[in-house]
C-alpha cells in the first residue's frame, strides 16, 4: 500500500478549495494556483521514484481488497502521464497569470483548472473501469465550464459542440461498462483482464471493444470522430486552448492504450487492424485540415488530430517497439503542441489577431520568439535532433519491422505535410512584412522582457522549449523508461498480480 497514490488527486482538490476561498482576490488565486501545481509536481516525482525503484504501486482505498473496493494503480505508463500532466499544469498556471483576465479569475478559472487536473490524474491512476467513467465526467464538467468561461458567442458555440459530443461519448462509455459488468460481474480492470478470456462469446467481447473504441475515440479525436475539436479548441483564451490541446485528448489515447493492452486482447488480428486504418485516416485528415486553414489556433487544432494518429499507430502495432514509440510520442506531442499554442497567444498579444493573413514581421521585431517557434515547430514536424524525430523514428522502425509499409509511408508523408503547415505559419506570421493596416501601436515597441509583464508568458515557453531540446539530445533514458512501460503493458500478468495478488 502506497499512500502517495492519493496525492495527485487530493492536492488539486485542496488547491481548488483554497482558490475558491480567496475567489475575491486575484493575486491570492494566482499564487495558490501556481503553488498547488508545484506541490503536485513534487508529489508525482516522489511517486515516480517508488514506481521506478519498486515496480507497480497499488492502493486499496478503505482497506477493501480488489476487486470489491476502489483501487488506485500506478505503473510506468501512469507515472509518465502523471509526470507530463504535472509539468504542463505548472507551465499553464504560470502562463495564466498574464493571459487570464480578472473577470475569468473571479468566475473560478483557477479552481476549475485544478479540478480539471484532478480528473486527469484520477483517470491515469484508477484501476476500475467505472471510476474511469467518473473521472472522465469530472474532466468534462470542468472543461465545459472553462470553454464557456467568458461568455463570448464563439466560446458558447464551441462549448456547446464540445459538451454534446462528449456527453454522447460518455453515454456510449456507460453502455460499454454495463455490458462488461453483465458479462463478467466485475469492473476492476485487473479482474476484468482475468475474466474476459473466459467469456465464450468472443464476438461479443470484440463488439464491446468496438464500443469502447468509439467512446474513447471521440475523446481522443480520432477519425471520423474528431470534428468537434477544431470547432471548439480555438475559441477560449490561449491558456485553456493549450491545456486542452496538449493534454485532454491524450487522456483518451491513454484510455485506448490501457484497454487494448489489458482488456481487449482476445481478437487482436481484428481489433488492431481497425486501429491501423483509424490511425492512417486520422493522420491524413488532420494534416489536410491544417493545410487548408489560415487561423493560427485552428491549424494547431487540426494538427492535434493528425498527431493522435501516430499514437494510435503505435498502439495498433502491439509490439514493445510500437508501444514504446506511442508512449514517447504522447510525451513529445504534449510538450510541442502546448508550446505552439502558448506561442500563438504571445503572437496574438503582439499583433492583435490569430489570423495569419493579418500578421507579419514577428521575426524582424521579435527574433527570440521566432526561435522559440522554430524549436517547437521543427519538433512537431520531426526534425533531428529534437524530441519529435525520435518519436517518429521509433514508430517508423516499428512499422518496418512488422512489414507495415503502407501505414509507415503514410506517417512519413504526413510528417512532410506537417512541415508544410509549420512553414505556412512561419512565412506569413514571422517572415512576411508587417501589414500596413490593423497592426496595434505597441507592435515592435512592446519588449518580450521588461515593461508590460509579457515575460510571464514568454518564460513558460522558454522552459518547454528547453525541455523539447533536452528530450531530443538525451532521448535514450526516456526511451528506456517508455520501453519499460511498453513491456509492462504487453505482460498484463504483472499488473494483475500487483492488484489482485498471486494467482
Amino acid at each position: 500500500m502506497n499512500g502517495l497514490l492519493v496525492l495527485p488527486v487530493v492536492i488539486p482538490l485542496i488547491t481548488a478549495t483554497l482558490a475558491l476561498l480567496f475567489r475575491k482576490s486575484s493575486a491570492m488565486q494566482r499564487w495558490i494556483g501556481v503553488a498547488g501545481m508545484a506541490v503536485l509536481l513534487v508529489s508525482v516525482a516522489m511517486l515516480f521514484r517508488d514506481v521506478y525503484g519498486d515496480g507497480i504501486q497499488v492502493l486499496q482505498l478503505g482497506t477493501w481488497e480488489a476487486p470489491f473496493g476502489i483501487t488506485l494503480v500506478a505503473d510506468m505508463l501512469s507515472m509518465l502521464m502523471l509526470g507530463i500532466s504535472a509539468v504542463m499544469g505548472l507551465i499553464i498556471a504560470i502562463y495564466s497569470i498574464y493571459d487570464i483576465d480578472k473577470q475569468r479569475e473571479q468566475f473560478g478559472y483557477y479552481p476549475l483548472l485544478h479540478i480539471l487536473l484532478m480528473g486527469v490524474n484520477g483517470s491515469f491512476l484508477t484501476g476500475d473501469i467505472f471510476n474511469l467513467y467518473v473521472w472522465f465526467e469530472v474532466m468534462l464538467i470542468a472543461s465545459f465550464i472553462l470553454l464557456a468561461l467568458g461568455n463570448s458567442r464563439n466560446q458558447l458555440q464551441g462549448a456547446l459542440k464540445y459538451v454534446i459530443i462528449n456527453l454522447f461519448s460518455s453515454l456510449i462509455f456507460l453502455f460499454g461498462v454495463a455490458l462488461l459488468y453483465g458479462m463478467t460481474g466485475t469492473l476492476n480492470m485487473a479482474d476484468l483482464a482475468l475474466r474476459l478470456p473466459e467469456v465464450e462469446n468472443v464476438g461479443l467481447v470484440t463488439t464491446v471493444a468496438m464500443i469502447f473504441l468509439v467512446s474513447f475515440g471521440i475523446k481522443a479525436a480520432i477519425f471520423p470522430l474528431f470534428f468537434w475539436l477544431p470547432a471548439s479548441y480555438h475559441t477560449p483564451p490561449v491558456a485553456i486552448s493549450a491545456i486542452f490541446g496538449g493534454l485532454l485528448t491524450k487522456v483518451g489515447v491513454y484510455a485506448l492504450i490501457r484497454v487494448f493492452t489489458l482488456l481487449f486482447t482476445q481478437d487482436v488480428g481484428y481489433t488492431h487492424t481497425i486501429l491501423i486504418w483509424v490511425a492512417g485516416f486520422t493522420m491524413v485528415t488532420g494534416v489536410l485540415g491544417a493545410a487548408s486553414h489560415y487561423e493560427f489556433r485552428k491549424i494547431l487544432s487540426f494538427h492535434i488530430v493528425s498527431q493522435i494518429g501516430y499514437m494510435i499507430m503505435g498502439l495498433a502495432f502491439n509490439t514493445a517497439l510500437g508501444l514504446m514509440g506511442a508512449i514517447f510520442y504522447v510525451l513529445h506531442n504534449i510538450l510541442a503542441k502546448t508550446n505552439l499554442f502558448l506561442i500563438s497567444g504571445i503572437a496574438q498579444r503582439l499583433m492583435g489577431t490569430f489570423e495569419l493573413k493579418q500578421m507579419g514581421g514577428l521575426y524582424r521585431h521579435y527574433p527570440f520568439l521566432a526561435a522559440l517557434f522554430l524549436i517547437s515547430a521543427f519538433a512537431l514536424a520531426g526534425f533531428p535532433p529534437l524530441s519529435g524525430f525520435w518519436a517518429k523514428l521509433t514508430l517508423v522502425k516499428a512499422g518496418l519491422s512488422l512489414g507495415e509499409y503502407v501505414i509507415t509511408a503514410v506517417a512519413i508523408l504526413v510528417g512532410l505535410l506537417t512541415l508544410f503547415s509549420m512553414t505556412k505559419i512561419w512565412m506569413t506570421a514571422f517572415w512576411a512584412a508587417v501589414p500596413e493596416k490593423g497592426v496595434p501601436d505597441h507592435f515592435g515597441k512592446m519588449p518580450l522582457f521588461g515593461a508590460g509583464n509579457l515575460y510571464i508568458m514568454v518564460v513558460p515557453v522558454m522552459i518547454v522549449a528547453g525541455l523539447i531540446i533536452l528530450v531530443g539530445l538525451f532521448a535514450q533514458p526516456l526511451l528506456e523508461i517508455c520501453l519499460t512501460a511498453a513491456e509492462q503493458l504487453l505482460d498484463p500478468s504483472v499488473y494483475i498480480e500487483a492488484v489482485m495478488g498471486p494467482q
